[in-house]
């Protein structure tokens, strides 16, 4: 699980999105940014945090939030997922996992008594400066705007 804790600088990247294009964190200075992992696109949870985000979309950009989602599928299961359930913001397609591993949120996992690796659920609140303003590790997929905004 992740080691980077509140107050501490977010890893700089720089991955392709959905469409191809980069993607830097720099490319978020000067707005508070809300970076979610998700373990894989299309999938029930995965669906429902998205969308949940999606709905509340708006009120993020009143309050000056960008959002990102990142998972290790592919630009193709990015370009699916985002247009099939309308979502507004950009899908990093981190194949590479060069975010993933940067913020540490890669590891084993045990699902119906069985352990693999995979991504953990955990979302990374970042600051106008490129700092670390809250870290969720227990994201509640159909709640995580609300788990965001009161922060």
């Amino acid at each position: 699980m992740t080691t980077l804790e509140v107050g501490d600088k977010a890893p700089e990247f720089s991955v392709s999105d959905q469409d191809g294009n980069t993607v830097k964190l720099s490319d978020f200075k000067g707005k508070k940014l809300v970076l979610f992992f998700y373990p894989k696109a299309s999938t029930p949870g995965c669906t429902a945090e998205a969308c949940n985000l999606r709905d509340n979309w708006k009120i993020f950009e009143e309050k000056g939030y960008a959002i990102l989602g990142v998972s290790a599928d592919t630009q193709r299961k990015q370009t699916y997922f985002k247009n099939k359930y309308e979502l507004p913001f950009p899908l990093l397609a981190d194949e590479d996992k060069e975010v993933i591993n940067a913020y540490g949120v890669w590891g084993a996992k045990k699902f119906m008594g069985k352990e693999y690796e995979g991504i953990h659920r955990t979302t990374f609140i970042i600051d106008e400066e490129g700092k670390i303003e809250e870290v969720i590790k227990k994201v509640k997929t159909k709640d995580h705007s609300n788990q965001i905004l009161e922060e």
